[in-house]
């Protein structure tokens, strides 16, 4: 029986070298991100906000031309690097 991920940790690869990590609760949160707030806006330099629901009262914003990839992660709760 094939295991369910918990979550998706999503990376932002941006152009300056710098990553940034978000995590999604399901595959298709992150592909309405993705597909809504981002595809449209990939070519611009204005700012778009990147939803860090599990982080109370912060968020943070993304000029979309500056991500140069994006890698996404099934996180699984058996993950060792959840117990660290």
């Amino acid at each position: 029986m094939p295991r369910t991920p918990n979550e998706y940790a999503v990376y932002l690869l941006l152009e300056t070298g710098h990553r940034e990590e978000v995590r999604f609760p399901t595959i298709q949160e992150f592909q309405k991100w993705y597909s809504g707030e981002l595809v449209p806006k990939s070519a611009s330099s204005d700012f778009i906000s990147v939803p860090i629901k599990n982080i109370q009262g912060e968020y943070m914003v993304v000029r979309p031309s500056r991500i140069v990839a994006i890698r996404v992660e099934p996180v699984f709760s058996s993950s060792v690097e959840r117990f660290n």
